[in-house]
């Protein structure tokens, strides 16, 4: 894939189809690599022209090289943004620049009932002399710090998710100091290369292109010199020592980024493959996360046999040249399935269909609660068609289409300061002018606009009238959160990770814990409203990005959300402390992982957060074998809502209650009988929630 760097764009990886190949050596051939053709620049930029320009909100302070496209939305964002920068988690380690310089930190996992969290430490520092710094790079995975002192550059720092690294290349030629947190000393471990014990941590330290003189704490560098510091796994022995060392030698430059499918039917996979590229071009250290399983030998890789404690799990070290992982591959559906429903059962949702669609309130003018009422209203449109209520269509759809009409007038922000969008030329962005949430400051942008998109492609599939119509700002909603060709006017999927297989939703992240998800589900839904709208649209190369994002993203809902696995020791702590109690997970950080939600404290909300709103495609991937079954909507069910379904969001707690059989199913439609309408979110319906719920009893 490509690299953004300083006063261009430098390509760093290999077309989809000419048979390249990949970080296991094998060919790529069928794959895409992730700078293709999605959204490219031919159809982007007539488009942005059209929009007005305006910053929404105060452009905050943005440390970046000239030419580079500011980095909202990633897991290094809270380097880049703000008065000062914050640490990020290149897992499995931590990193933060210091006055002169940086320092690079292991977490240990440290557990209680209610969070799993692994700060970030300062175990090794490097002095650069340093004045200031920028970020001169990044692609999908890692992020290249440009260290200046004044306007001298001294050399640059790459960090990437998946590496145990921190490699620093110098500009010119230095002597480097070293320190550690505590009392520990270096010890040398070969020409060029030291050790140091940091608490329960070791550190490795590699020297290229210079010498390390480990009595003195010091490296001298020529210019291109390097300095690797690695995190040795504890265990390791002198041999694995060694073979961390020998591995970590070359300094890490960046990761390139593909995907394709695999297999077909019900084993059909998603794939990614990661590629680690460093200096001399040979292997490095990986680590995998959790839901990748054995990526490391999957690409080619060795297992060293180490692993780290990681506030996600205990995780594997490999030396390899890259990762290589799948996803079960989710299906966007634009509708229920209601096949299974007795002609009683059709009967008494249409009866309730007509109520809720009679109870419709006007639709909001924010970009959040304006989408979410739009795909509220989709929703109602699709059961009216299946249920046959013509008028009942024929008034959604015109209501339906008159709104997105009106949101979707490339100048409509030039007269009015709300249903409408601008394009912010400093953060380089699509904004809505109504606000919510932090969106100005890019904030959740895919939850918000994965609404429209899907409200969008339901209603545009059999009409390509509509599609047509609304294409000028839609096209630039799926673009501002799933550009995939380098235009120069979006950043690359804006939010969407590549190793963690899910998107990051703070969008200036200015948090000492890195960047954080709370709403996986939200998440899959905005890349299945993707999906939809490639697929009214015609746009082959968007609905591959789209697939692969939509199934990687599910993937990760069930993987770290919704039924995390939480049998590994780091999850228990140590003798005599709380372990992590719950079943659910409902707010992932860089640095930890918390039981708990932005908005509320109640149980309902944070189970529920991870299922708003039940689309139809929700049912693909939270009935997998992944999902956990009966057994875990139960344990998900008694923890949300342990006195009942009224609190917040416990109506798509009690929605999901019925995957657990068709006696929970019974149970459920009972209870959402007597729900009050104040129970009902505000992006669901009556109606909808018990076509939910019978299509889940038909199935059994």
């Amino acid at each position: 894939m490509a690299l953004v760097t300083a006063g261009g764009l430098v390509l760093a990886g290999c077309t989809s189809d000419d048979g390249s190949t990949g970080p296991d050596g094998g060919s790529t051939e069928g794959r895409t690599t992730a700078a293709g053709d999605v959204l490219p620049a031919s159809q982007v930029d007539p488009l942005v022209a059209a929009l007005p320009e305006e910053s929404v909100a105060d452009v905050p302070t943005m440390r970046l090289a000239d030419g580079v496209l500011p980095p909202t939305n990633r897991w290094f964002s809270g380097l880049v943004f703000g008065d000062e920068p914050m640490p990020v988690f290149p897992f499995p380690i931590s990193f933060q620049l210091t006055d002169d310089g940086f320092a690079a930190g292991q977490p240990a996992p440290v557990p209680s009932a209610t969070a799993i969290v692994g700060p970030a430490l300062t175990d090794v520092s490097v002095d650069l002399g340093s004045s200031d710094f920028v970020v001169s790079g990044y692609d999908d995975v890692s992020v290249t710090l440009e260290h200046r002192d004044g306007d001298t550059v001294l050399g640059r720092t790459t960090i990437a998710v998946g590496s145990p690294t921190v490699s620093y290349t110098a500009a010119t030629a230095q002597t480097d100091a070293l320190s550690v947190l505590g009392d520990g000393t270096f010890e040398a471990a070969g020409d060029g290369r030291a050790t140091v014990e940091v608490g329960d941590a070791t550190w490795g330290v590699v020297v290229t292109g210079g010498t390390l003189d480990a009595d003195a704490s010091s490296v001298s560098l020529d210019e291109g010199g390097s300095v690797v510091l690695v995190s040795v796994p504890a265990g390791a022995s002198s041999d694995q020592t060694t073979q961390v060392l020998d591995a970590a030698a070359s300094p890490l430059t960046g990761v390139t980024t593909s995907y394709g499918t695999s297999g077909s039917g019900d084993q059909q996979q998603q794939t990614t493959e990661l590629g680690y590229v460093t200096a001399a071009g040979g292997d490095a250290l990986v680590v995998a996360a959790p839901h990748q399983g054995d990526s490391g030998p999957a690409a080619g890789g060795t297992d060293t046999g180490l692993t780290y404690p990681t506030v996600y799990g205990t995780v594997p070290l490999s030396i390899g040249t890259g990762l290589s992982f799948g996803a079960p591959t989710t299906t966007a559906s634009a509708a229920l399935d209601l096949s299974g429903l007795s002609d009683a059962e059709r009967a008494s949702v249409r009866d309730q269909l007509e109520i809720d669609v009679s109870l419709t309130p006007t639709f909001a003018a924010d970009t959040y609660y304006g989408g979410k009422a739009l795909y509220r209203a989709s929703m109602l449109y699709q059961l009216a068609v299946q249920l046959d209520d013509q008028e009942v269509a024929a008034d959604l759809k015109k209501r339906i289409v008159d709104q997105l009409d009106l949101w979707t007038e490339p100048d409509g922000c030039e007269s009015r300061d709300q249903e409408c969008f601008v394009y912010d030329p400093a953060v380089k962005g699509v904004v809505g002018k109504a606000a919510s949430f932090g969106s100005d400051e890019f904030n959740d942008h895919y939850f918000h606009y994965g609404y429209f998109l899907y409200a969008a492609g339901v209603m545009a599939a059999d009409d390509p009238s509509l599609a047509e119509g609304w294409q000028p700002v839609m096209d630039l909603l799926a673009a501002d959160i799933a550009s995939g060709s380098q235009n120069g006017s979006f950043p690359d999927r804006r939010a969407f990770d590549p190793f963690w297989s899910h998107s990051w939703a703070s969008g200036y992240s200015p948090f000492a814990d890195g960047n954080n998800q709370e709403s996986s589900s939200e998440a899959v839904g905005a890349y299945a409203g993707l999906s939809l709208w490639a697929s009214a649209t015609g746009d082959d190369a968007l609905g591959g990005e789209a697939s692969w994002m939509l199934s990687a993203e599910s993937q990760a809902a069930l993987a770290y959300f919704v039924a995390p696995d939480l049998s590994d020791p780091v999850f228990a702590g140590s003798a005599g402390t709380t372990t992590f109690d719950h079943s659910v997970v409902s707010l992932n950080w860089g640095g930890k992982r918390d039981w708990a939600t932005w908005f509320s404290a109640e149980p309902s909300a944070i189970a529920g957060i991870q299922l708003i709103p039940l689309s139809p495609t929700s049912v693909d991937y939270l009935t997998a074998e992944a999902a956990g079954g009966a057994e875990q909507v139960d344990a998900f069910v008694a923890e949300a809502a342990p006195d009942g379904f009224d609190g917040p969001l416990a109506d798509y707690v009690l929605m999901y209650s019925a995957l657990a059989g068709k006696d929970a199913a019974a149970s459920a439609l009972t209870t959402l009988a007597a729900l009050p309408d104040t129970g009902i979110d505000d992006g669901n319906s009556r109606s909808y929630a018990m076509a939910w719920i019978l299509a889940a009893q038909a199935r059994g």
